[in-house]
Order: structure tokens, then C-alpha cells, then sequence
């Protein structure tokens, strides 16, 4: 029993010591967490892909450059949490496009599960379909085939300025405003 309260506290120290504060609450991936696949980190180039979004449109991320980008992974559509950090952004939407702020929901529901939860909450922002590859490109994980509540501040030259690797949905509108700021 020691041995496996021994190997469960070492586990804790070593994750904590592979990520650090940045501004907002966000969190920065060491190198070597990076490269063993985990999350994209501060300071790196955001992943080059388009993104499928749910009225049929791309945007191609590199298309975006002078802007601040906002990639926010969550569970699945229309539930609780899912819908606050939803709702968090929306309320908080004049303060987004004033610092102007793209954003994109990302989950791995398809376009009609995402048109309605836009529809039901009015939402002002588009949510991309394909959220397995999008995930995969962020090393945002997938658990029981939905992405872990991740997000990601990509700054005006193309290069991620936060990252937010377990979001409060409550808090996240008012993180990233101030991660931008």
C-alpha cells in the first residue's frame, strides 16, 4: 500500500512540475511534455489545419494571423458545463469582438447536434465539426470519444500566448479576456 501511495505522489510531483503558471490561470506544457504528445504549449506556433466548421464554411487557423484566436475544446453539446462555458463567452461577447477575439468551440459532435445547441443558446460563434482531428492536432485528449475541456489563446502572430488545460466553464470568458489583454 505504501509502494502505490509512494508511485501516486511521485506521479502528482512529476505532473506538476511539467506545467507552469501564465497569465489568466493558464498553464504552459514543458518541452518534454510537448514532445511526448501532450498538449500544444505556449510559445509554439499553433497547429496548421482548417477547421471544419458547422454551417459547412473552413477557416484555415494561418488565415487568422493578426488576430487573437480562441480554440476551446469541450465535452459535448447542450450539457451542463459544456453550456455555461458557452454561455460564459456569449454573455461576455461585446468584451470579445472589442478585443478582437475569434472564437471556436470545438467537441466531437456532429453539425446538426452543433447547429441546435447554437440555435437553443443563441450563440454568436461557430463550433467545428471533425473535433477528433482538431483535438489531435492540439494534443487535446479524448476520453470515451469526447475532448478533454481544453483551451487555447493563439496570439495576433500565429503563436499560442495561453493554454488552459482543465477550464472552469464559469470562469473561462473572463480568463481569456484577461490572457488577451
Amino acid at each position: 500500500m505504501v509502494r502505490g501511495s509512494a508511485a501516486l505522489l511521485l506521479a502528482a510531483l512529476s505532473c506538476a512540475a511539467c506545467s507552469s503558471p501564465t497569465p489568466g490561470g493558464a498553464t504552459s506544457q514543458s518541452a518534454s511534455a510537448a514532445e511526448a504528445g501532450g498538449a500544444v504549449k505556449v510559445g509554439s506556433t499553433a497547429p496548421a489545419l482548417t477547421l471544419k466548421l458547422h454551417d459547412g464554411r473552413s477557416v484555415d487557423l494561418a488565415s487568422l494571423k493578426g488576430k487573437y484566436v480562441l480554440v476551446y475544446f469541450y465535452p459535448k453539446d447542450d450539457t451542463k458545463g459544456c453550456t455555461i462555458q458557452a454561455n460564459g463567452i456569449k454573455d461576455a461577447w461585446a468584451s470579445f469582438q472589442a478585443a478582437g477575439i475569434e472564437v471556436f468551440g470545438v467537441s466531437t459532435q456532429d453539425a446538426a447536434s452543433h447547429q441546435s445547441f447554437i440555435d437553443k443558446h443563441d450563440l454568436p460563434f461557430p463550433l467545428a465539426v471533425d473535433g477528433e482531428a482538431v483535438a489531435k492536432a492540439f494534443g487535446v485528449p479524448l476520453k470515451n470519444g469526447l475532448a478533454a475541456r481544453n483551451s487555447f489563446l493563439i496570439g495576433k502572430d500565429g503563436k499560442v500566448i495561453a493554454v488552459w488545460p482543465d477550464v472552469d466553464p464559469a470562469e473561462h470568458a473572463d480568463a481569456v479576456l484577461k490572457a488577451a489583454s
